[in-house]
């Protein structure tokens, strides 16, 4: 996959071109996102979270009446002495903890079990998409970078709902029950708390401001690490056959520290609320300490009200700290959420035709009519192909590289659009039919062999999941794999690790080719199948490939010609149009003709 400077700008970038024709999340604002989260998850759970509510509702008033007996306790236990209203009020205390330690618990496993659903459905959902992305999309995004963002971000959603039901619920209601305590007990007390509390606010909004462009830079740099190991992982053949070890180490560092700079600022951004909330409180206990012990010197007054005050005052302090750092935590939040929409929101650019019907195969011929195609919009790569491959015939594409081979075997499967033109397969415009009855038609080989983790059956029958054990041997046998299967440890169940790496290329290329063989299908597209075998699994492999073109419409793409002689029509492409076509002995005996200068050149002297 092509590199990009950032995959965050990649979808960026493909979500303001979505902008023009879909209506979008307002992704400016932290309402715009809670509102399409809540919308997309409120009704599925909504009884959990009315549950969850109801024990932060119990914890929220076992607290406050926690603070509100305590003047009970100072002026009827020790001021008065009465000892037959001791046990009543240690009692009431008690079933207080008891009611908030059982319903803390049971809010606490109830959001949990909601959040990892959440997260359960996001990965679903977002896996289904990228499967409707086109091939273009990731050749536009690195995949490590891809992979490392969703890891990452899928959790914001979880977060953003976990974040708001704990803040109102819990939060929100403990602190306004112990307030109306405060207030209860002494209110000119509670004048002196609220004083300060416009400025802390003004504070903690300026900080969360600053905050959220330093999580979005923080989530990219981190994207870019685990991106970069990645691919260190998977090439690590490269690297020490390079010596690239030094270089690779220096680039990732200078990543790293850069992720590292950032995930500082978050920090400091983040706890520069623990000075601004301290400072707060200090002020407000001290002065509320001053106030009370004065009064009480100098006026009598029973401890007893200013106790309750005080315990309520220090109880309050952890939920008003709670609520004091939510919007920098809903501002982390939300951006995590917000890229996880923007990925969602990517419209695939190869859309059903409204009227798309299932393609029927009959002769499976296939014609390309004035197909023009290029890349990003480009210099064009095709410019006006007209090619036809009749049914049941091998029609093989020749020519040097660049000239548009692959690209014409990747327009049949629908990977890509033309520009403009047509491709039929026997009369239909495949832009008209659904891509799922047009890829059930087509079998594909790749020049790169792409083997997924699991077993060697497991992957061969990925090319038709109801296929029999004996028809994936079967076409293991077609394709000359299954001799060297059955010299695996574990034969036909034994694991190919990660993209095979416990396998040559070439029996790789041969496992990809018998996939292709048990999916049975009438076309067949061959993108360089032999072109990592060796000179004696090529040959082996080529007769199989023969057998297996037999009643089917082949298109195969070569570079040895030696491979396609014995082919029906042999196309030549030469600056993405078509220079020659014909059999393999007319084409050879054209003295001035490419397909001939490329004979002479691959033929041995």
């Amino acid at each position: 996959m092509s590199a990009v400077a950032s995959n965050g700008t990649v979808l960026l970038k493909a979500v303001e071109k979505d902008r023009n024709g879909q209506a979008r999340v307002d992704s400016d604002t932290v309402t715009g996102v809670l509102k399409r989260i809540i919308a997309e998850n409120g009704r599925d759970h909504i009884k959990g979270y009315a549950f969850a509510i109801s024990c932060l509702i119990l914890v929220a008033a076992s607290t406050a009446f926690t603070a509100w007996i305590m003047e009970s306790v100072v002026n009827e236990a020790f001021a008065n002495k009465r000892a037959d209203l001791v046990l009543i009020i240690c009692g009431s205390i008690f079933v207080a903890f008891l009611i908030r330690g059982f319903a803390s618990y049971f809010e606490a496993t109830t959001l949990s079990k909601i959040g990892n659903n959440i997260v359960a459905v996001y990965q679903r959902r977002i896996y289904d998409h990228l499967m409707k992305l086109s091939v273009g999309f990731y050749n536009e995004s690195r995949s490590a970078h891809l992979a490392a963002q969703i890891s990452q971000n899928v959790m914001g959603i979880r977060d953003v709902l976990n974040l708001t039901v704990t803040s109102l619920a819990r939060d929100f209601l403990t602190l306004i029950a112990l307030i109306g305590v405060m207030i209860s007990k002494d209110w000119i007390l509670s004048l002196i708390v609220f004083f300060v509390a416009p400025p802390l606010l003004w504070a903690l909004r300026y900080v969360s401001k600053r905050l959220r462009s330093a999580t979005k830079e923080s989530v990219e740099f981190n994207s870019h690490v685990v991106g970069a190991m990645q691919e260190t992982i998977q090439g690590i053949s490269i690297v020490k056959s390079f010596t690239m070890e030094q270089e690779l180490s220096r680039k990732v560092n200078t990543i790293i520290d850069a992720a590292e700079n950032r995930a500082n600022r978050i920090a400091r951004l983040t706890e520069r609320t623990s000075p601004l909330t301290e400072s707060f409180a200090g002020f407000a206990i001290a002065s509320v300490l001053a106030y009370a012990a004065f009064r009480s010197i100098y006026n009598d007054v029973p401890p007893g009200a200013f106790f309750s005050f005080v315990t309520a005052l220090l109880m309050a302090y952890d939920p008003a700290r709670r609520l004091a750092k939510l919007q920098v935590q809903m501002e982390r939040a939300v951006v995590n959420a917000r890229m996880i929409y923007e990925l969602l929101d990517l419209q695939p650019l190869q859309r059903e035709h409204p009227d798309a019907k299932d393609l029927v195969v009959t002769k499976a011929e296939i014609e390309l009519r004035n197909v023009v195609f290029g890349y990003n919009a480009k210099e064009p790569i095709l410019k006006g192909v007209n090619i036809t491959a009749e049914g049941g015939k091998t029609t093989a594409l020749v020519g040097p590289s660049g000239a548009g081979k692959s690209t014409i075997i990747s327009l049949i499967p629908r990977f890509y659009d033309p520009a403009d033109g047509t491709i039929l397969i026997d009369g239909q415009d495949i832009a008209k039919v659904t891509k799922s009855s047009l890829r059930r038609h087509l079998a594909y080989v790749s020049q790169q062999p792409y083997l997924f983790e699991g077993t060697i059956r497991d992957n061969i029958r990925y090319g038709r999941p109801e296929a029999t054990d004996q028809d994936v041997e079967e076409a293991a046998k077609l394709a000359y794999a299954h001799d060297f299967i059955l010299a695996q440890p574990m034969g036909y169940d034994t694991p190919v690790g990660e993209n095979g790496v416990t396998l040559s290329g070439g029996q790789r290329q041969r496992l990809s080719i018998a996939r292709a063989l048990v999916r049975n299908a009438p076309i067949l597209l061959l993108d360089e199948a032999t072109s990592a075998l060796d000179n004696e699994s090529e040959a082996a492999v080529q007769k199989a490939l023969e057998s297996a073109m037999n009643g089917r419409t082949v298109v195969v793409v070569a570079h040895r010609l030696s491979t396609i002689v014995k082919a029906d029509k042999i196309v030549v492409m030469a600056d993405g149009r078509v220079a020659e076509e014909g059999s393999h002995e007319e084409l050879a005996r054209r003295r001035d003709g490419l397909y001939a200068r490329l004979n002479n050149l691959q033929s041995p002297n």
